[in-house]
């Protein structure tokens, strides 16, 4: 396991005198943001920055976790940004606090956790699912020793492996939070696959079996027909001749002359 180290960012601020309200509105809508840096055994200072340059760093990743070097009226400040205050209704930066470093200080930050070389690992490519249990671990930092973020190496990594925070090599001086257990920043669990029921085939083959029955019916409805058609037919011609032979018999012999 490797660890990045913090990068620092050097910035220009300016000292300011705001006191009221209006003042630090009229220093919003020029374009800057107030903020104030603390800490140590010197008095708060009262700065602002640009509001363009300071969004670009708040879009940066752990911008709360990474050391800033301030330039102040050519003096040069290291701090670290601690709360970051929102406008309600436009979300931009309205205000910033600092924490001043000072060597030998200890900060307690949550610093976050980089999975890297997935396409190394034998567990995932054989369908592996890398479970993440944390994906920011709350660390004690000296301030001058401040990771940026924690990298977990997934090479040759298989299905059935842990990775323990005992497993990520930290920096001197840094440790959990947490303290007393081992625990665990991610997994990498087998593959659950779920198999749908298949449909029956009986039910398929009885229907095309049904089908096929009604249709031979309906055919054998049609030839009965035909035939009773025909005996139809034949009853009328036998009847016809009935009745010719009727009439022949209906008539009556010639009478006799006296």
């Amino acid at each position: 396991m490797l660890q990045s180290f913090v990068f620092m960012n050097s910035i220009e601020a300016t000292n300011r005198a705001t006191n009221t309200k209006g003042e630090l509105n009229s220093l919003r809508v020029n374009g800057n943001v107030p903020a104030i840096i603390y800490g140590g055994t010197e008095k708060n200072q009262k700065i602002s920055l640009s509001k363009k340059i300071v969004k670009i760093l708040i879009e940066k990743e752990n911008f709360l976790s990474n050391i800033i070097e301030l330039s102040i009226d050519g003096k040069s400040e290291s701090v670290l940004p601690r709360e970051i205050t929102y406008h309600v209704v436009t979300d931009e930066p309205t205000h910033i606090d600092f924490l001043r470093i000072v060597k030998g200080a200890k900060v307690i930050l949550e610093i976050s956790v980089k999975f890297i070389n997935h396409d190394k690992s034998p567990g995932l490519k054989r369908g592996g699912v890398l479970n993440i249990v944390r994906r920011r671990v709350e660390l004690k930092c000296p301030t001058e020793n401040i990771p940026n973020e924690l990298i977990v190496d997934l090479e040759n990594k298989d299905i059935g492996e842990s990775f323990k925070i005992s497993s990520i090599k930290l920096p001197e001086g840094v440790t959990p939070t947490i303290q007393g257990r081992d625990f665990v920043v991610a997994t990498l669990a087998a593959p659950t696959i779920i198999k749908e029921p298949e449909k029956p085939a009986e039910e398929t083959v009885e229907g095309e079996e049904g089908a096929e029955g009604e249709v031979k019916a309906a055919e054998g409805e049609g030839g009965e027909v035909k035939t009773a058609e025909g005996d139809k037919k034949e009853d009328d011609k036998k009847v016809g001749d009935k009745k010719v032979g009727d009439k022949k018999e209906d008539k009556k012999p010639p009478t006799e002359k006296k």
